[in-house]
């Protein structure tokens, strides 16, 4: 379980937490339960490294206030616009025996053992983070998603995927997607470029044609070149004899 050390403040107005920002801290509030909101700050350079982590929002965490630890979890984040620095956090008190309703990432694990994958297909990811019912107590870090034996054109759903006991998907009505194991599109794109180039070649035969049939302009320009010495001495030739 994470720890973060938090102190109580008392600043308010919009200079003090200015200054409490520029000396490193990062002012938050505390929220939640029957008890009252607690203004804190804590230092910036014990969040920095946890806040960029994907599950930040939605893992619990003790916050520790001058001692009293409080489990809680961090609802929201202001960032300033220009820096983007972290100048603001909500922590919500999290009650024993409450249930959340949590934005879970999702994990891809076994992209080796997917003989999709191996083909050339492509791992096409419909959702990234999937809404989840969890109890204050059993909340998973990550939905785990095995792609161990996925073919070309498979649909990994949400069944398939091992949640922890009592936690739900908020969605129930249908058995949604999480992502699906794609044709290799890169292979058709190449595909389509070398026929499209095989089309606009001139055949090795139109040049040897041209002993046995007279080039009209319109050929000239398709498939004559001022440098082809060759077809150019033939074709006249055969124009001779005709006439």
């Amino acid at each position: 379980m994470n720890i973060l050390k938090a102190t109580k403040r008392t600043t308010a107005s919009t200079g003090q937490i200015n200054k409490l920002r520029t000396d490193g801290f990062v002012p938050a509030i505390l929220y939640g339960g029957e008890k009252n909101n607690i203004r804190i700050s804590l230092k910036k350079l014990h969040l920095r490294d946890v806040i960029k982590t994907e599950t930040f929002t939605s893992k619990v965490v003790d916050l520790d206030i001058d001692g009293n630890l409080e489990k809680v979890l961090p609802r929201d984040i202001a960032y300033d616009p220009v820096s983007d620095e972290p100048i603001h956090i909500d922590f919500m008190r999290i009650a024993k025996d409450s249930t959340l309703v949590l934005e879970i990432p999702v994990k891809f694990i076994n992209h080796d053992k997917s003989p999709g994958l191996k083909k050339g297909g492509v791992l096409n990811t419909v959702r990234r983070k999937v809404e989840l019912k969890c109890p204050a107590e059993n909340i998973p870090n990550e939905i785990v998603v095995d792609l161990d034996k996925t073919e070309i054109n498979a649909s990994l759903k949400i069944s398939s995927v091992k949640l922890p006991e009592n936690v739900t998907p908020t969605i129930t009505d249908r058995d949604f997607v999480i992502a699906t194991v794609a044709s290799p599109t890169i292979l058709v794109e190449q595909e389509k470029t070398e026929e499209a180039v095989a089309e606009g070649e001139v055949p090795v035969e139109g040049v040897e044609g041209a002993e046995e049939a007279p080039v009209t302009d319109e050929g000239k320009d398709k498939t004559a070149k001022p440098s082809d010495d060759k077809a150019k001495p033939a074709t006249k030739e055969k124009e001779t004899k005709k006439k």
